[in-house]
């Protein structure tokens, strides 16, 4: 394999539909060659020139047949289930993930739905709407609830599960983690469980959240069994990918009140189709992916990126986030 580009020699691609990535790698001065697109199409034109990719959502097999110069890919993502890791790695081309730079966001995010689902602000948004003034509830089952005393079970404690644990606690809640290695945890959890012991907490739980990576076993982790696993008055959040999640099953929890409610930041089809029956759900909030969205996003993917950059300067085959 040829020497890495010389930082006089190099041409970085960001490629994103909507963050500012090439604008704000200017503002740092760096004299690296780079440039922006906007489109998959626009993408394609430029990446034969291209010695790194920063790219997420835009990723697209076919555009291997184009990279010839391509030496390493930084997604501006978590996620990373759309790359093909194998042939990345027979090209030996490097690739790196954005784990940790939203996980502020995307813990909050998540404490912000369970806050929306147990104090209704969700149905008081759609009253404001249609001008109601919501009565007192006299069925006690169906008032706004604190949080003091409740259960969540949080599947994932990595960045965002940990941050999420002690946001939970700070609320009064009692947490229960799941961690595939839980002899050394040292986080913020009341309880660790292993993987194995996941379906026998779902009836302990008041609130599931997933903040795991869509993995083998973690794909369509909630399903029929699962839900019919859960507490009739338990609430499912969903921060992790949309394939964590079995949505028929999830639409029949939901449509039959087997659970009290969702809310869901992930879904296996985005844009979601006007068609979906999910928008109907009075039980269910719908974000459209907004759960990592942070000011800062840019700069905490460039933050990585710019670290990796001098380590491949440096014949240093070790990066920041790894993947490949």
């Amino acid at each position: 394999m040829d020497r890495f580009p010389d930082k006089n020699e190099l041409r970085i691609l960001f490629s994103h539909a909507a963050y500012q990535m090439a604008h704000c790698f200017s503002l740092r001065g760096t004299e690296v060659s780079h440039s922006q697109a906007w489109s998959t199409e626009d993408t394609q034109t430029q990446l034969p020139t291209a010695d790194v990719l920063v790219i997420s959502g835009f990723w697209q097999d076919e555009y291997l047949d184009h990279a010839n110069r391509l030496r390493y890919i930084q997604s501006i993502g978590a996620g990373y289930d759309q790359f093909p890791l194998d042939t990345l790695k027979a090209r030996s081309i490097s690739l790196a993930n954005a784990t940790g730079v939203n996980a502020d966001a995307v813990s909050q995010h998540a404490m912000g739905l369970i806050l929306a689902l147990y104090r209704q602000l969700h149905t008081g948004r759609d009253n404001q709407k249609q001008k109601i003034w919501r009565g007192m509830i006299s069925d006690i089952s169906m008032r706004e609830d604190d949080l003091c005393g409740h259960t969540v079970l949080i599947v994932g404690l990595g960045a965002i599960g940990n941050r999420l644990a002690a946001l939970s606690k700070a609320f009064g809640m009692t947490v229960v983690g799941v961690k595939r290695n839980i002899d050394d945890y040292s986080g913020p959890a009341d309880e660790v469980v292993s993987p194995e012991c996941f379906p026998d907490q779902l009836a302990r739980a008041d609130v599931v959240v997933l903040c795991c990576p869509l993995t083998d076993q973690t794909r369509e982790l909630m399903n029929d069994r699962t839900f019919r696993a859960m507490k009739q008055s338990a609430y499912l959040v969903n921060v992790a990918r949309g394939g964590c999640v079995n949505e028929p099953a999830l639409l029949s929890a939901l449509h039959h009140d087997s659970i009290a409610g969702a809310a869901i930041d992930h879904f296996n089809d985005e844009p979601l189709p006007v068609s979906s029956p999910f928008w109907a759900l009075d039980n269910l909030i719908i974000t459209p992916h907004t759960g990592g969205e942070t000011r800062k996003y840019e700069e905490n993917v460039i933050d990585i990126l710019w670290e990796n950059l001098g380590r491949l300067w440096d014949n240093d085959p070790t990066l920041i986030n790894q993947i490949v």
